[in-house]
């Protein structure tokens, strides 16, 4: 990072997740799907976030933690796997601290008065978020729509965001899967970067970390565009390990082939 700061004037690490939620690009696609989701939380109601992998899904879950005060939510976060339904209960009860012992409905009754009294004893609004939601088996993310169910559905309580790749679409279209489906007050779709929007972020994570000048010429943003058609993963790494390739140069300006010796490199 020594060199980094001495040839491009980096006040820290450029292109990392160690963004606060002021320091990130507004686009308009991601800040709409932010805005949605949080939405629906606020309103005690269930979410959808479908995003390829690299167009930012961790980084849209990060930002909605960082809206969603302590004091007022109480926000339980689970990386799914391809569980049978009692096991992802159990998954979910040790992210709450509860005990996870006991057959499939009571852990449902559990987790049920779990969230019922998180709202209505300590007056603060349960949120789960199920990321990799994906990997969801049907009867399991069916599941979903019995957490949700309070007093016959005329109380709203829990509010879910299901997070992952394109099969959570293919799953949620699913005949079966409608009655979980429906109770989804807003779904997100997130996408690659185009070229411009790709050019602005590179421009502004560089402005972030504290560069006093765009350290990429035009030809090295275009390969950086070509070589990861939008995705912000691959960019923050290709970024990264181009501007090292200058620096071990003692370059101040990152070029085309800097970034085609980063991609070798990243292979």
């Amino acid at each position: 990072m020594k060199d980094l700061q001495s040839i491009f004037g980096f006040h820290k690490t450029p292109y990392t997740r160690e963004l606060s939620e002021n320091e990130h690009l507004p686009l308009p696609h991601l800040d709409e799907a932010l805005n949605g989701i949080q939405g629906a939380v606020e309103e005690r109601m269930s979410a959808a976030l479908i995003a390829p992998a690299g167009t930012g899904k961790t980084t849209i879950l990060r930002r909605l933690l960082s809206r969603l005060p302590e004091a007022r939510y109480r926000v339980r976060y689970v990386k799914v796997t391809s569980l049978g339904k009692r096991d992802m209960c159990r998954e979910i009860s040790a992210a709450c601290g509860m005990r996870s012992a006991g057959n499939y409905p009571a852990l449902v009754r559990a987790l049920q008065e779990h969230f019922d009294n998180s709202y209505a004893i300590d007056g603060l609004r349960p949120v789960l978020l199920l990321d990799e939601s994906h990997d969801l088996r049907p009867e399991t993310l069916d599941m979903v729509r019995i957490l949700t169910n309070f007093d016959m559905d005329s109380k709203l309580v829990l509010a879910v965001v299901l997070a992952g790749q394109q099969g959570l679409a293919k799953m949620l279209a699913r005949d079966e899967l409608q009655s979980i489906a429906k109770r989804l007050n807003h779904c997100s779709f997130l996408r690659l970067l185009s070229r411009d929007e790709t050019l602005r972020y590179l421009e502004h994570r560089s402005a972030v970390a504290g560069a006093s000048n765009f350290p990429f010429d035009s030809g090295a943003a275009e390969t950086i565009y070509e070589l990861t058609r939008g995705n912000l993963r691959a960019i923050d790494a290709l970024a990264f390990k181009a501007l090292k390739k200058a620096a071990e140069n003692n370059e101040a300006v990152v070029s085309s082939a800097h970034v085609v010796a980063a991609k070798k490199e990243l292979i």
